[in-house]
C-alpha cells in the first residue's frame, strides 16, 4: 500500500509539473541593438530598415565615421599601449564603473580582456525600439543631438552631465547609442539586448515581453531631483548588452550591464544595487570624470565599497582621495601632471593629490584619461593593495 501511494503521489506530482507553464523568456532587442549599430554608430553593411531615410544616415554617417579613426589615434593606440604595461597578469575579468555613463569605450580600453563589465550612472538604458519607430524628421533631429554628444565622447573620452541629460528623451536613446557606439570604434558588434530589474537580495530579474508591455505607460524618472525625466517607459532603465569581435561568430561573448541609480549615500548603502556589485568579490574597478564625488562624506559608501572590493582601480583624479586610499592599505601611483581639481572641490583634499603628485617622479602621460586639471594637464592614478610581505 504505501508504495502505491507513493507512486500516486509520484505520478500527481510529474502531473502537476508537465502542466506547469514554462517560465516567460526575456525578451530580446538585439535586433533592434543591430539596427542603431547600423543607423546610428554608422557600423556594418546591413540593409538600413523600411521607413528610414538613406540620404540622411548617408549624411550622418559621412560625419561619423572621420571620428573613429580620431579617437584611436588619440586614445586607443596610447591607452592601449601604456594599460597593458601597467595591469597586473592576475586582475579579475569583471569590471565596475560608477559614475561611468555612457563610457563603455574607456572600460574595454582599459580592461580588454573583462568578460562582464557594469557601468553605473543616473541615466537610463534608453527604448532601442524608437529608431525605427521615429518619423524621418523625427530622426534626422534626433541623430544631430547624438552627434553632438557623441563627438564630445570620442573628442574627451567621458560623456559631459548636459550632454547626458540631453539623449534621456528623443527617438536616440543616450546611454545605448553610446554603448553601441563604442563597440563600432573598437571592432566588436552586438549580439542580444535585455532589460532588467534588480530584486531585493541584488539578483537580477529580466523582463519578458509581457512584463515590458505592462510598464509601457509608466515613464522612467529621474534618479536624483536635480536630474532629468525622460520620456520612455521604466522597462528601459537597466541593460544588459552581450558583444563579440565583429564578424567572427565564435568570438567569445562579453557582458556589459548599464545600471541607473543614484549612488549617493541616502540611496545606494544596503541597496539592492550594493547587494548586486558586493556578490561580485573582488573586480578590476575605474572611474574618471566624475564630479569628484568620491571626494564628498555624501558618497562615502561608494567609496566603501571600491575599497573593500577593488583588486585594482585606474582614475583620475575624481578617484580615491590618498587619506582614504592609505587608511584601507592601498598605494597610488601618478601619470601626468596635477595642479589642482578641474571642478570646484575640496582644498584640503586638492593639497593631498598635489602632494601626492608632488612626491613621486614624473611619468608621461600621453591622452586624455577623464578631466585635465586645472591647468589643462592630462593626468591619471592607479590605486592598488600594497604589497604584502
Amino acid at each position: 500500500m504505501r508504495a502505491l501511494a507513493l507512486a500516486t503521489a509520484l505520478s500527481a506530482f510529474l502531473v502537476a509539473g508537465a502542466a506547469r507553464p514554462a517560465a516567460a523568456q526575456p525578451h530580446d532587442f538585439g535586433a533592434d541593438a543591430r539596427t542603431m549599430y547600423r543607423v546610428v554608430a554608422c557600423a556594418g553593411d546591413a540593409p538600413l530598415p523600411a521607413g528610414v531615410d538613406a540620404r540622411t544616415i548617408e549624411a550622418h554617417c559621412k560625419s561619423v565615421r572621420p571620428w573613429y579613426e580620431m579617437v584611436t589615434r588619440r586614445y586607443v593606440t596610447p591607452a592601449r599601449e601604456l594599460f597593458a604595461k601597467l595591469r597586473p597578469a592576475s586582475l579579475p575579468k569583471t569590471v565596475v564603473y560608477p559614475f561611468g555613463g555612457g563610457d563603455l569605450l574607456s572600460a574595454l580600453i582599459t580592461y580588454p580582456d573583462a568578460t562582464e563589465i557594469t557601468t553605473v550612472s543616473l541615466e537610463h538604458a534608453g527604448d532601442p525600439t524608437r529608431i525605427t519607430a521615429a518619423t524621418p524628421r523625427q530622426l534626422k533631429a534626433a541623430l544631430g543631438v547624438y552627434r553632438g554628444a557623441a563627438r564630445a565622447l570620442l573628442t574627451n573620452h567621458d560623456s559631459a552631465s548636459e550632454n547626458m541629460q540631453k539623449l534621456e528623451r528623443g527617438a536616440v536613446p543616450g546611454q545605448l547609442s553610446f554603448f553601441i557606439t563604442a563597440l563600432a570604434a573598437l571592432g566588436y558588434e552586438p549580439v542580444s539586448l535585455k532589460f532588467f530589474t534588480l530584486q531585493a537580495d541584488g539578483t537580477l530579474h529580466y523582463l519578458d515581453a509581457k512584463e515590458i508591455a505592462a510598464l509601457a505607460d509608466t515613464q522612467a524618472r529621474r534618479k536624483k531631483k536635480s536630474w532629468v525625466d525622460t520620456d520612455f517607459s521604466e522597462a528601459f532603465t537597466n541593460s544588459e548588452l552581450t558583444f563579440r569581435k565583429a564578424g567572427d561568430p565564435k568570438a567569445p561573448l562579453v557582458t556589459h550591464r548599464h545600471i541607473a541609480a543614484n549612488l549617493a549615500n541616502n540611496a545606494f548603502p544596503g541597496s539592492p544595487l550594493a547587494k548586486h556589485l558586493e556578490a561580485k568579490g573582488k573586480v578590476a574597478t575605474m572611474t574618471k570624470a566624475a564630479s569628484y564625488l568620491l571626494w564628498l562624506s555624501n558618497f562615502s559608501g561608494i567609496r566603501d565599497y571600491l575599497l573593500a572590493h577593488s583588486a585594482w582601480m585606474i582614475s583620475d583624479s575624481t578617484g580615491i582621495p590618498p587619506r582614504h586610499a592609505r587608511r584601507a592599505g592601498f598605494k597610488q601611483t601618478t601619470y601626468g601632471k596635477f595642479a589642482g581639481s578641474y571642478l570646484g572641490a575640496s582644498a584640503a583634499e586638492n593639497d593631498a593629490f598635489r602632494k601626492l603628485w608632488e612626491e613621486q617622479p614624473r611619468r608621461k602621460l600621453k591622452f586624455r584619461y577623464g578631466y585635465p586639471d586645472s591647468e589643462g594637464n592630462v593626468h591619471l592614478m592607479i590605486t592598488e593593495p600594497k604589497a604584502v610581505p
